[in-house]
C-alpha cells in the first residue's frame, strides 16, 4: 500500500521488517527480498536494484517463476537505463535476459514476450517484435499495452490503417488508456484530420484524470530522452488548446472533404468489423469470475475492460447528441461497475443474426466466434427471463471482465484488415484456432478465469498473502502451478521499471495505462460474491466449563497505580508470569489507540474564520520579560510578538547573510527547489487545478553558494522591476498588519519593494519559474556560532534556546532544530509546508529580514480535520508535503490565522499549532522549539508520541528519556503535570522490569552498559521507536544495531544471537521514582526548584 501512495521509504521499512522477522509467513524471504529490489527500481535506484536482482539468481531455492521475474526484469532494466552502459552493449543484454525469463517461466501471462518485442522495435528488428508481440498476445489477449505497441510498430512503418486497427483494439481493451488515445490523435494529426486528433487528446487527458494523475507524473514516470517523436507529448494540453482555437475557426466538414479522408473518423473505426469481433469476443468472461480474481480492485475499468459504446465525440456544439456521448459520460465510464451478467450490444446481435445468415460460407474463426455469441446471448436471455422483461435491450454495458483479443483476422465477409506487413505473415491466435466444440470454449473459459488480472498490483498480492486465517472459509485455489507467491507478481513488475521508447506514449511500464493502476490500486477488499461453492464452515466444539477456565486460567489482572512505591511495583511484576505480554502504553492500557480527534462541532460564521491574529507591541524591556507575555502566548494557538528586537536591543546583523558568509562560508545548507507561486495558492502547472501536493526537490550546497544565489535573485528581480513602467512611486512604510513589504521597515535604496516582490510572484508563476529556498542550516556549534548564540540569550527566559524552564533542555543531549538553533534563508516563495512541530512542543521563529514572511495557521483542535483532508488529497499528514488550499478549509469549517511576520517580530507557535509559511521578500529566520513546563504541554507531546508509534513515523523527542530527566531534575507543583508524568515512569518502570525478567528466563545474561554524559537516546534500528533502557543489541552488516524487544523477538523468539544491554541500575530507577513527589507552592522558592545538569 506505501508502495502505491509512493511512500518508497516506508514500504522499504515494512518490507525490511517482514524480511527479519522469524514468525511464520506465507511470503518466501526470496520474494520478499525481489519485492525489496523492485521498490529500489521504480525509485531509480537501479544499480542497486541490479545488485539485489543479481544476488536473487544466486538463491537456488528460488522458484522457476521467480528466477522468471529476476530475468525479466534485469532484462527490461538494461533495456531501458542509459546508466548502465551503450545502447548497443545493453540491448543484446536484455533480449538475452527476457529469452531467458520466457524460458523459466513458460506459463507467464505474455508480459516477458511484450517486452521482449518492445526490445526488438528498438533496434529497428520489426519482424522479430511483431513475432513476440503475436505470442504476447495469445498468452494475454487483453493488453492493451501490447495492441498500443503494435499500433506504433505500424506508424512506423508507414501503415497508418494498421496502426489506427491496432489502436483502435487497445482503447477498446482500455477506454482510458491515455497512452492508446494519445498515440491515435498524433496518427489522425498526421492524416490531417484535426477534428479526431482532437478528440483523441481529449480522451487522453480524460484517461489520465480518471485515474487521478496529471501529466506532470507521467512525466515524471518516463525518461527525459523520451519526450519527443510519436508517444509521449508533454505538452498535450498545449495541442489540445491549439486545435481547439483552430476548430473553432474551422468551417464545418463537408461530405466531399470526409471522402477525402486518409483514415476512418474516429466512430467509424471504432465500428470496424475487426473490432467488432474483438467486442464480441470479450464479452465471454463471466463478471463474477472476474471479480473474484480482482479482490481489491477499485470500481474503473481495468485494463482489458472492453467497448462500452462509441467513443467520446469531438465536443462540437453541432455534434449529434444521439449518436455522440459526451465526454464526462465516457469518464464516469471509466470508474463505474458493470453488470454482473454481461449483454450483448445490438452491434453484436446483429453481427450474430449476420454471421447466422452465412453460415455455410463461414471460415473456422467466424464459426467459432459464432458459437460464442450464440452462447453468451443464451444466457443473456435466460437471464433476462428470470427477470420478467421480454426481449434484450439493443445495448448493453461491457463487464469489467475483458480479457480476450486477437490478432487473427476475420473472413473476407467481414471485410476485416488483417495485421500483416511487408515480409511479414499475418499471424492466427491460437485462442481461436484451439476452440472447435462448446466443450473447448468452456475450458478456454475456466483458463482465462484462471490468469491474475493485469491491473492486480505487487502491494495487492501482499495483502493476500497476509490474509487472516482464523475462520476456516472454503476457497478457490489459484490455477498458478508456483508454490510462492511470486506468481501473482507476474503481470505487474515489469511494467513500473520501464521506460518508455523514443516513440511512444505508452510503450513502458510507467505508461499512463500503468500508472493509473499503481495509483488506483485499493487496499480495501472487495467481498465476491458467495456462492454455494463458497460455504462458511463454523467448528463445532463443545461447552465451556467456565470454573476451569477460571481456576486454570490466567490469574486477575493487577491493577497498578502512581501512589504505589517503586518497590511495590517491582515486586507485583516479578510474581506475574512470563507469558510474553510485556508491551505497556505509556498512556493507558485500557483506553482506545490515538488517533485525530473530531474537530469542534461549532458552526463558524465568515468572520470567525478568518480570526484576528493575536499581536502584542513591545515598548521596552519590562514588557519583554513581564509574566503576562508569556501567559498571553501560552493562552493562544499563535501569536505575533512585534518590535521584540528593538526592545531588547538585538543584534540581527549577525544571522544577516553577509554576516554569515564572514563567519563560516563553507558551512552546509540544505535547499529545496520550489515552484514560486502566490501565497494563498497552490496550483498544479499541468492540470491547472488548486492541489494540496507541495512538491519539492532537495539537495545540498554552502551559506556562500546560496548568498550568491540570493543576492543574484535580487538584482534579477530589481532589473526586471526597472524595465517596467514605475508604480506608485511613493509606497508608506506602515506598520499595517496587511503590508506585503518585502524589505520590512526599511527598503534597499531605489526600490519598490512591495510592487517587486508581487510582479516578481506573478511572473514566475506565470512561467512556471522555480526557486530555491535554503533551509535547515544547523547553528548548534557554539565554536562556531558564539556571538549568535551569546546574542539570543537576551530574549527572556520563556523563549530561550537554553532555560530551565524548557523541556527541551533536559533532555541531556542535542537534538538538531529543536533544542538547538536552524537558521532558514529565503528568496520571494520559499515555502515551508504545513505541519506541526515534532511531537507537538511549541516553537519560536524570529525574522531577521529585510523581507516579510506571511504565516498561515490553525487552532490544534482542528489538526484531525486537517489530517482527513490530507487523505482526501491523497497525501500523508505525517510524511507527506502539503500546502492547505483555503478554500478546501474554510468549507470544511476550520478557521485560519493569516498575519505578516516583519523584521525583528517573534512568532510563538503554540502547542499542536498547524501552520506553514511563505517568504514575501529576502530574507532569512531562525527558530528552535520550546517546551513550557504545562500539563497541557506534556499531554500533547506524550499522545503525539504515542501516535507517531500507529503511523510508523519516529518521534524525534525521547520522551522516556526526558521523562526520567525531568522527573530528577525539577520539582512540580501543577498536579495535573506531575500525574501525567509519574503516570509515564511507572509504565516505564513496569515495562522494564518485565523484559528484564523474560529475558532472564531465557537464560540471557544482562550487561550493565551505563550511559555517557551527553549520550543520544537509542532508537530502534527497524522500527525507529525510542529504547530505554534495555537494548537488544545485535551484529548487522558489521555494525551494532539497537533493537527493541518486539524487532528483537521477531527476529529471534528466545534472542538467540543478541546481547542485553542495561542503561541503568533499576534501584536507581526505583530512586528516582520514588522521589518525584508532588511539591506545594510554598516549597518551590528553592532556587533548585528547576535545575539542568
Amino acid at each position: 500500500m506505501f508502495k502505491i501512495t509512493h511512500e518508497y521509504d516506508l514500504a522499504h521499512k515494512h518490507l525490511q521488517l517482514t524480511l527479519v522477522d522469524s514468525s511464520p509467513c506465507t511470503t518466501p524471504k526470496n520474494t520478499i527480498l525481489f519485492h525489496i529490489a523492485h521498490l529500489f527500481e521504480i525509485q531509480g535506484k537501479v544499480k542497486i536494484a541490479k545488485e539485489k536482482y543479481e544476488n536473487l539468481l544466486k538463491d537456488k531455492t528460488s522458484s522457476s517463476s521467480l528466477k522468471g521475474e529476476i530475468f525479466r526484469q534485469l532484462g527490461w532494466i538494461y533495456h531501458s537505463h542509459d546508466s548502465l552502459g551503450d545502447k548497443h552493449q545493453r540491448v543484446p543484454l536484455a533480449i538475452q535476459f527476457l529469452q531467458r525469463a520466457n524460458d523459466a517461466d513458460q506459463y507467464s501471462n505474455g508480459q516477458t514476450l511484450y517486452l521482449l518485442g518492445r526490445c526488438y522495435a528498438s533496434i529497428g528488428k520489426v519482424h522479430d517484435a511483431f513475432i513476440a508481440y503475436r505470442n504476447s498476445v495469445e498468452k494475454s489477449e487483453g493488453n492493451a499495452d501490447t495492441w498500443c505497441s503494435i499500433g506504433v510498430l505500424y506508424q512506423q512503418q508507414n501503415q497508418p490503417m494498421d496502426a489506427l486497427q491496432a489502436y483502435i483494439c487497445a482503447v477498446q481493451l482500455d477506454k482510458c488508456h491515455s497512452a492508446a488515445w494519445a498515440n491515435l490523435g498524433i496518427l489522425y494529426e498526421n492524416s490531417l484530420q484535426a477534428r479526431d486528433a482532437y478528440a483523441c487528446y481529449l480522451n487522453s487527458q480524460a484517461g489520465l484524470n480518471s485515474k487521478g494523475i496529471g501529466e506532470e507524473i507521467v512525466a515524471i514516470k518516463l525518461p527525459k530522452s523520451n519526450s519527443s517523436g510519436i508517444g509521449m507529448n508533454p505538452h498535450l494540453t498545449q495541442r489540445i488548446n491549439f486545435l481547439q482555437s483552430h476548430l473553432a475557426n474551422a468551417p464545418m466538414p463537408s461530405v466531399t472533404s470526409q471522402r477525402r479522408q486518409l483514415l476512418a473518423a474516429i466512430e467509424e473505426a471504432w465500428n470496424l468489423p475487426i473490432s467488432a469481433e474483438m467486442s464480441s469476443r470479450q464479452q465471454q468472461t463471466p463478471q463474477q469470475a472476474r471479480v473474484s480474481n480482482q479482490p481489491f480492485q477499485k470500481g474503473y475499468s481495468a485494463p482489458g475492460a472492453g467497448p462500452q459504446g462509441p467513443p467520446p465525440p469531438y465536443p462540437s456544439p453541432s455534434g449529434n447528441s444521439g449518436k455522440r456521448l459526451k465526454l464526462e459520460s465516457d469518464q464516469r465510464s471509466c470508474s463505474n461497475s458493470s453488470p454482473s451478467v454481461s449483454m450483448l450490444t445490438q452491434q453484436q446481435i446483429n453481427l450474430m443474426n449476420h454471421l447466422q445468415a452465412n453460415a455455410a460460407t463461414l471460415t473456422q474463426p467466424q464459426q467459432n466466434l459464432l458459437r460464442q455469441l450464440q452462447l453468451q446471448h443464451s444466457i443473456m436471455e435466460q437471464h433476462l427471463r428470470n427477470q420478467g422483461q421480454a426481449k434484450p435491450p439493443g445495448s448493453g454495458a461491457t463487464p469489467v471482465g475483458v480479457r480476450t483479443a486477437s490478432f487473427g483476422t476475420a473472413g473476407t465477409s467481414m471485410n476485416a484488415k488483417g495485421f500483416s506487413s511487408g515480409n511479414l505473415t499475418a499471424p492466427s491466435s491460437s485462442f481461436l484456432q484451439n476452440q472447435t466444440s462448446d466443450m473447448d470454449v468452456e475450458a478456454e473459459l475456466k483458463d482465462l478465469l484462471s490468469q491474475k488480472d493485469l491491473a492486480t498490483t505487487l502491494a495487492e498480492n501482499l495483502l493476500k498473502h497476509f490474509g487472516s486465517d482464523d475462520i476456516e472459509d472454503v476457497k478457490e485455489e489459484p490455477a498458478s502451478s508456483s508454490p510462492t507467491a511470486s506468481g501473482d507478481i507476474d503481470n505487474k513488475l515489469s511494467r513500473t521499471g520501464a521506460a518508455a521508447s523514443s516513440n511512444t506514449l505508452s510503450l513502458g511500464p510507467f505508461s499512463p495505462s500503468n500508472i493509473g493502476d499503481e495509483f488506483n490500486s485499493s487496499p480495501e477488499a472487495k467481498k465476491p460474491d458467495k456462492t454455494d461453492d463458497s460455504v462458511l464452515f463454523v467448528k463445532s466444539e463443545p461447552p465451556w466449563d467456565f470454573e476451569t477456565l477460571q481456576s486454570n486460567g490466567k490469574k486477575t489482572k493487577i491493577e497498578y497505580n502512581i501512589d504505589m512505591s517503586a518497590e511495590t511495583i517491582i515486586q507485583l511484576c516479578k510474581t506475574e508470569s512470563i507469558n510474553g505480554d510485556i508491551n505497556v502504553s505509556i498512556t493507558s492500557d485500557t483506553g482506545p489507540p490515538p488517533c485525530p480527534p473530531e474537530p469542534p462541532a461549532v458552526k463558524l460564521t465568515h468572520q470567525q474564520l478568518i480570526p484576528p491574529t493575536p499581536s502584542v507591541y513591545l515598548d521596552n524591556k519590562k514588557h519583554a520579560f513581564s509574566p503576562q507575555l508569556q501567559e498571553f502566548c501560552l493562552k493562544h494557538p499563535i501569536a505575533v510578538i512585534r518590535g521584540l528586537a528593538s526592545a531588547l536591543k538585538l543584534d540581527l546583523g549577525l544571522f544577516s547573510t553577509k554576516t554569515l558568509v564572514e563567519a563560516n562560508p563553507d558551512h552546509s545548507v540544505e535547499v529545496r527547489t520550489q515552484m514560486q507561486q502566490p501565497s494563498d495558492e497552490n496550483w498544479d502547472p499541468q492540470t491547472g487545478k488548486k492541489v494540496w501536493a507541495c512538491i519539492s526537490h532537495r539537495s545540498h550546497t554552502t551559506i556562500a553558494r546560496y548568498a550568491q544565489y540570493q543576492a543574484s535573485s535580487f538584482k534579477e528581480s530589481l532589473k526586471e522591476e526597472k524595465d517596467k513602467p514605475q508604480l506608485g512611486a511613493g509606497l508608506s512604510d506602515s506598520d499595517s498588519k496587511d503590508s506585503s513589504s518585502c524589505g520590512g521597515g526599511k527598503r534597499r535604496k531605489g526600490t519598490s519593494s512591495s510592487s517587486m516582490c508581487q510582479s516578481s510572484i506573478a511572473k514566475t508563476f506565470k512561467d512556471h519559474r522555480t526557486l530555491k529556498f535554503g533551509t535547515n542550516v544547523d547553528l548548534s556549534d557554539d565554536r562556531k556560532w558564539r556571538p549568535q548564540l551569546q546574542e539570543l540569550m537576551k530574549l527572556p527566559a520563556f523563549a530561550r534556546v537554553v532555560s530551565a524552564a524548557n523541556m527541551l533542555s533536559h533532555v541531556g543531549h542535542v537534538i538538531l532544530g529543536m533544542n538547538t538553533v536552524q537558521l532558514y534563508m529565503k528568496v520571494p516563495g520559499s515555502r515551508t509546508p504545513g505541519h506541526q512541530e515534532n511531537n507537538n512542543f511549541c516553537s519560536i521563529n524570529i525574522n531577521i529580514g529585510p523581507g516579510d514572511c506571511e504565516w498561515f495557521a490553525v487552532p490544534d483542535s482542528y489538526w484531525g480535520a486537517i489530517c482527513k483532508l490530507c487523505e482526501q488529497n491523497q497525501i500523508n499528514y505525517l510524511h507527506g508535503s502539503w500546502w492547505p488550499v483555503l478554500d478546501d478549509l474554510y468549507k470544511a469549517n476550520i478557521p485560519v490565522y493569516r498575519f505578516q511576520q516583519r523584521p525583528g517580530d517573534l512568532v510563538w507557535v503554540n502547542a499542536g499549532c498547524v501552520h506553514w509559511v511563505q517568504a514575501v521578500g529576502w530574507c532569512n529566520n531562525i527558530a528552535w522549539n520550546v517546551g513550557p513546563l504545562t500539563a497541557r504541554q506534556y499531554h500533547l507531546a506524550i499522545e503525539r508520541y504515542e501516535w507517531n508509534k500507529l503511523q510508523s513515523f519516529k518521534s524525534i523527542v525521547p520522551m522516556l528519556h526526558l521523562s526520567w530527566n525531568l522527573a530528577r531534575n525539577i520539582k512540580v507543583s501543577d498536579k495535573k503535570l506531575f500525574e501525567l508524568i509519574k503516570n509515564c515512569l511507572l509504565r516505564t518502570l513496569i515495562k522494564c522490569c518485565r523484559m528484564l525478567e523474560f529475558v532472564k528466563s531465557r537464560g540471557i545474561e544482562v550487561k550493565f552498559h551505563g550511559r555517557g554524559k551527553n549520550e543520544a537516546s537509542h532508537y530502534c534500528g527497524q522500527c525507529e521507536i525510542e529504547v530505554f533502557n534495555v537494548l537488544f543489541i545485535r551484529e548487522q552488516e558489521k555494525k551494532h544495531v539497537v533493537h527493541c524487544i518486539d524487532c528483537a523477538r521477531k527476529q529471534s523468539s528466545n534472542l538467540e544471537g543478541f546481547v542485553c544491554l542495561e542503561e541503568y541500575k533499576m534501584h536507581e530507577l526505583c530512586e528516582v521514582y520514588n522521589n518525584f513527589i508532588l511539591h506545594n507552592n510554598s516549597m518551590l522558592t528553592n532556587p533548585d526548584s528547576f535545575r539542568l545538569t
